[in-house]
């Protein structure tokens, strides 16, 4: 790591072991806050969560959601949130086309955060999106953008093996394929 990476960022994967010990209400919305102080487009703030904690009435309703691969290892996790933004500036309601730009804002915020409190958050597509909108009350004025899984991590033997084997961070690709000055050029 050179001087110019923190650590936070660094350190910050998406692990599939959790261990589904609770996590309590005030650490939880720890998370929630910091997502709340993401940058928006007009202080437009368009992301909401949807979340259920393990051994509530909800779990179920979101865990219910998930696609069978992502059952497997997130029915550890201690809470599950679904993300959706707002797709229209709530000041004039014309569509926002940086919606989903400022809600991936806010997931970064809660991921970081995470990291700092000691947990653990692993974000999926691997949901039934239409019926996430049906089965939550979601308005046509939402789009459904992901679901997290939010823990504590726990050991990779906990995973069937096959997931066993991909449960490590993943590498960057480096800043010369992802930086361009003036121009886009295909890498």
């Amino acid at each position: 790591m050179s001087n110019s990476e923190n650590s936070l960022f660094v350190e910050r994967w998406s692990p599939r072991s959790m261990t589904g010990e609770d996590i309590d209400d005030n650490d939880l919305m720890s998370l929630f806050e910091a997502a709340r102080w993401a940058p928006s487009s007009y202080n437009n703030q368009p992301w909401r969560f949807i979340y259920a904690k393990r051994n509530t009435e909800n779990w179920n309703k979101l865990f219910d959601l998930l696609h069978e691969g992502n059952r497997v290892w997130a029915k550890n996790a201690s809470v599950l949130v679904v993300v959706i933004s707002r797709k229209n500036f709530e000041y004039n309601q014309k569509p926002s086309i940086s919606h989903q730009f400022d809600t991936g804002a806010a997931w970064a915020n809660l991921s970081l955060q995470a990291v700092d409190m000691g947990f653990v958050t692993h974000a999926m597509q691997g949901f039934d999106y239409e019926r996430a909108k049906i089965d939550l009350d979601i308005s046509e004025s939402y789009e459904v953008m992901a679901m997290i899984a939010i823990g504590k991590r726990g050991p990779r033997e906990n995973l069937p093996p096959k997931l066993q084997e991909v449960e490590f961070p993943n590498d960057r690709k480096p800043l010369s394929e992802i930086v361009m000055e003036g121009y886009f050029r295909e890498t």
